[in-house]
C-alpha cells in the first residue's frame, strides 16, 4: 500500500512539474496559521455560511457557527503542535490544500477546498483524517 501511494504520488509530482506548475501561495496564511495553533474561531471567520465537515468518522454540512463549535472540540481533545501544507492547487475562484495537522495524540491528514465568494476565498469544505502512512 505504501508503495502504490509513493508510486502516485511520484507520478502526479511528475505531471505538475511536466504542465509547468509553479508553487505559490494560494491558500492565505491566515488559515494555515490557525491551523497550526487550533485557533477555531480564527478558521472560523474564513469560513462559508455553511461547511462540509469532515472530522474523522463524522461527516455532515453545518452551519459556519456549529463548525466552529465542533473544531474547538477537536482541538480541545488534539492540541496542535503544527501544521504543514503538502499540495495546494487550483484555479482563480477556487483552491484546495491538503496537509499534515501534528497534535498531541496523533498526526492527521487535513484537506480543504476554498471558493470564492464575495470577493474573498472562503472554505467550503474541511477534512480531517487519520494519516494513515
Amino acid at each position: 500500500m505504501k508503495t502504490r501511494k509513493l508510486i502516485i504520488t511520484i507520478v502526479l509530482l511528475n505531471l505538475l512539474v511536466t504542465i509547468g506548475f509553479t508553487q505559490t501561495q494560494t491558500i492565505p496564511p491566515v488559515i494555515i496559521n490557525a491551523l497550526k495553533v487550533g485557533n477555531a474561531a480564527e478558521l472560523a471567520k474564513n469560513f462559508n455560511t455553511e461547511v462540509e465537515l469532515v472530522i474523522l468518522e463524522t461527516e455532515e454540512v453545518y452551519s459556519k457557527a456549529q463548525s466552529e463549535i465542533i473544531l474547538k472540540d477537536f482541538f480541545a481533545k488534539n492540541k496542535p503542535n503544527d501544521f504543514k501544507i503538502l499540495h495546494q492547487g487550483g484555479k482563480e475562484d477556487s483552491k484546495y490544500g491538503i496537509g499534515n495537522l501534528s497534535t498531541s495524540n496523533n498526526v492527521f491528514r487535513v484537506y480543504f477546498l476554498l471558493k470564492m465568494k464575495n470577493e474573498k476565498l472562503l472554505i467550503h469544505q474541511l477534512r480531517i483524517e487519520d494519516n494513515d502512512e
